[in-house]
């Protein structure tokens, strides 16, 4: 029995121990993420972003939200027609540094602040189940920006905050 419960607990901490190490070690991926986007530097911010794996985010979005819509039969097909179209003219306008920096600075992350250190952004990532992690503005709150592990380098992979946030439309401090 004794042996059977340090098993489990040790089984346990080891896995949580993973999730804890894939938080940290996206962390350092996360920070110069964000010293790309502080610094509008596109070829470094492009290293971080895995635009197939956004594109295909943002596809799925756009049918979730089709089928969600209150439209006839026709008009779902040709959204559906549609869907991979608007998902690359999204990726290809929204999927930018000066884009992200409008996002960052509603999020509190403004130019007179210093950027979070790895430590702080290791907190602040959720692991998920399938092995990628996530960044929320609040502990346990909703996945925002989502990130996967492309061969060594963690990858920003899905966006799932609100689309209004990369457009701009809402009032930045």
């Amino acid at each position: 029995m004794i042996r059977t419960f340090a098993t489990v607990a040790l089984l346990a901490l080891t896995l949580a121990g993973c999730a804890t190490a894939s938080r940290f070690d996206a962390a350092g991926d996360v920070h110069s993420l964000l010293v790309a986007i502080r610094d509008n530097d596109r070829a470094e911010f492009d290293r971080y972003v895995d635009r197939k794996a956004l594109k295909a985010s943002l596809e799925g979005r756009l049918m979730r939200e089709t089928s969600r819509a209150d439209m006839d039969d026709g008009a779902r097909a040709v959204a559906a027609l549609l869907a991979p179209s608007l998902a690359d003219v999204a990726v290809e306008a929204l999927i930018r540094p000066e884009v992200f920096r409008a996002a960052a600075r509603y999020y509190g992350y403004t130019p007179d602040k210093p950027l979070p250190d790895r430590l702080a952004i290791g907190g602040s990532l959720k692991y998920l189940d399938d092995g990628r992690v996530c960044a929320t503005k609040k502990k346990n709150g909703p996945c925002l920006l989502v990130f996967t592990n492309v061969e060594g380098t963690w990858k920003l992979s899905g966006f799932e905050g609100d689309l209004s946030d990369l457009r701009g439309k809402r009032r930045i401090p």
